[in-house]
């Protein structure tokens, strides 16, 4: 955000858009305060009902990284005028189902005339003041422990090419429609310090925001990470979405490479997520109550923010 635009000076914004974090936290009380977010975009699979879906558990994600419990969402709709109703009532149902599954009621939205198709939700969820989990947490001596693989940016461009495989497509819906409500409940329970999600900044680039907010290096672990099947296939092929190009022309100043890491892998750490997993900042001693893959160590901040190794 840009530093002339004017904000209020309020003691009971508790995060607001100065670290990056995925969500702004305001009080209500000592013991309540409210998670507020919102996300939507363009379609990224053929299904209405999935386009919708994967929207809904997008969009819910950014409260589940602060630790919050999702209650109320409004729904934020671009389409065109003569577009097919029956797609609209897809998208709708399956923003509404997985709005269903997660507890988080939605009350109404708003709709505007736009050839190109939009969908997303502003999100409102619950938080204990002392319990939020921000960009700041992350703690010398913590692990990082990620809890979804990486590649739904290659596998949506690969989709549109006409190279992915079914089964790859499918293992990449699974994972955009899986909530991060489990992992949020294990990361609360686990102590955890510190998380975001990792979505259209990639893994780098969400790194990159919660290094530098937590004023730590994040060290991350290469071989430790898991992909979706078929995204490292499909990234040695080329299928590049522009957004990774983005991400790692914007990030890779702040990353130092150590010798030996491979290059594709390299390549998929700046593919940009849509539902992605939770990066969790937790003492190593609670991180396997967490479900997912340790990663990394999070360090005293060294030259670079973020080092991968």
């Amino acid at each position: 955000m840009l530093p002339r635009v004017p904000r209020l000076n309020d003691a009971n914004v508790l995060v607001g858009f100065d670290t990056n974090d995925d969500a702004g936290v305001y009080r209500i009380s000592p013991e309540c305060a409210l998670v507020q977010t919102t996300d939507f975009f363009t379609p990224i699979v053929d299904d209405p009902f999935t386009f919708g879906a994967v929207a809904a558990a997008n969009a819910l994600s950014d409260v589940y990284a602060m630790g919050g419990r999702p209650i109320t969402a409004l729904s934020i709709l671009c389409y065109p005028g003569k577009g097919d109703l029956d797609d609209l009532e897809a998208i709708l149902c399956g923003g509404a189902e997985k709005m269903i599954e997660a507890g988080c009621a939605v009350l109404g939205g708003h709709s505007v005339n736009d050839e190109e198709i939009k969908f997303g939700y502003a999100v409102t969820g619950l938080i204990h003041p002392d319990r939020i989990l921000a960009n700041t947490g992350a703690t010398p001596g913590d692990v990082l422990v990620f809890t979804k693989a990486i590649g739904t940016g290659v596998i949506s461009t690969a989709l549109k090419r006409g190279i992915a495989k079914d089964e790859h497509v499918d293992g990449s819906i699974r994972s955009m429609l899986t909530l991060n409500r489990a992992a949020c409940e294990a990361m609360l329970a686990a102590g955890a310090h510190g998380c975001t999600d990792v979505t259209g900044f990639g893994l780098l680039g969400h790194a990159r925001e919660m290094a530098l907010a937590s004023k730590v290096t994040l060290e991350i672990d290469s071989a430790s990470i898991e992909f979706l099947p078929g995204a490292m296939d499909y990234a040695a092929r080329g299928a590049i979405p522009g957004g990774l190009n983005n991400n790692r022309a914007f990030v890779a100043d702040c990353v130092l490479v150590k010798p030996g890491v491979d290059p594709t892998v390299l390549q998929l750490l700046y593919d940009p997520q849509t539902s992605g997993g939770l990066l969790i900042s937790v003492p190593e001693a609670s991180a396997a109550r967490i479900p997912g893959r340790m990663i990394g160590h999070v360090r005293e901040r060294s030259e670079k923010p973020v080092v991968v190794q």
